[in-house]
């Protein structure tokens, strides 16, 4: 499950893509709102990829930029219901979930119904480092020459 954004839904695909061409028995379920279904272009996707979507239960996409801190609270507080529902719809049982590291709901869908979950960042690695040592939770102290 991607965070409803392009610099998280590509990324996770790719990530899924490549999971499929290493593991082709695996049945992947990548799950989007159904705006982000209709953004999906028609490129050709991997038979063992298919797609399932949730209500347009957060602001379109369109009107993000002007209440970002509205849409991210939509995103926090009312995707995981219809998300946990459509689980249950699913024709075959979840074994392990990805979940994009900004849904830390994910991981507790996944504890609810004994399902691992692996957080996952779409981020690069230094956008992380940045954003712990901003957090005072890992101390970085300049200094010259490395």
């Amino acid at each position: 499950m991607p965070y409803p954004g392009r610099g998280h839904i590509n990324p996770m695909m790719n990530l899924c893509k490549l999971l499929s061409s290493k593991k082709h028995h695996l049945l992947i379920t990548f799950v989007v709102t159904e705006e982000w279904l209709g953004y999906i272009g028609p490129d050709p996707k991997p038979n063992n990829i298919r797609f399932a979507s949730i209500p347009n239960v957060v602001p379109p996409e369109s009107l993000r930029s002007a209440d970002f801190t509205g849409f991210y609270a939509a995103v926090m507080t009312k995707m995981e219901a219809p998300f946990e529902e459509l689980l249950d719809q699913l024709e075959h049982p979840v074994d392990a979930m990805l979940g994009d590291v900004e849904l830390p709901w994910t991981i507790s869908v996944g504890n609810r119904r004994n399902i691992p979950v692996a957080s996952v960042s779409t981020m690069p690695a230094v956008f992380f480092f940045f954003n712990v040592a901003s957090l005072g939770s890992f101390r970085t102290e300049p200094t010259l020459g490395g």
